[in-house]
């Protein structure tokens, strides 16, 4: 499974149920990266790529046992859920960093020092002026 986040600053996903997750470029971006595979995603996240799945740009498969179900090289977009129970099958893990701080009450619980980080590129959002994108490998 490859995990795909976006974080703030201090690991922040959500707060007050609010997602971190939202500028229509890193949206993009998340397509292109699971171009001809299945991106799948809690049910909360589905409206988020919308847009996506109406032009088929992306096939989704929304479920609340999302992290169970995929399998070995599929996406996982994750942004109301820890990610500690499933660390064993995580392959690879892509981090959208927002580069501001924000409050928030969901924070992500991997460690990333434990990760290889294998690359990283800064890009311009559509709400933000620069996100840096990580991936790291085990």
């Amino acid at each position: 499974m490859i995990g795909i986040v976006c974080l703030e600053e201090r690991k922040g996903m959500q707060f007050g149920g609010r997602r971190v997750s939202r500028d229509r470029v890193v949206t993009e971006k998340i397509c292109e990266l699971c171009e001809g595979k299945t991106l799948w995603m809690n049910p909360a996240s589905e409206k988020l790529f919308a847009e996506q799945k109406e032009s088929g740009k992306v096939t989704l498969q929304a479920a609340a046992d999302f992290l169970e179900q995929a399998g070995e090289g599929e996406y996982c977009f994750v942004e109301n859920t820890g990610l500690q129970d499933v660390e064993a099958k995580i392959e690879k893990i892509i981090v959208f960093w927002w580069n501001r701080h924000y409050p928030s009450d969901r924070k992500f619980d991997l460690d990333l020092s434990k990760w290889n980080k294998v690359s990283e590129e800064e890009f311009a959002g559509y709400s933000h002026e620069k996100i840096t994108k990580e991936v790291y490998e085990k």
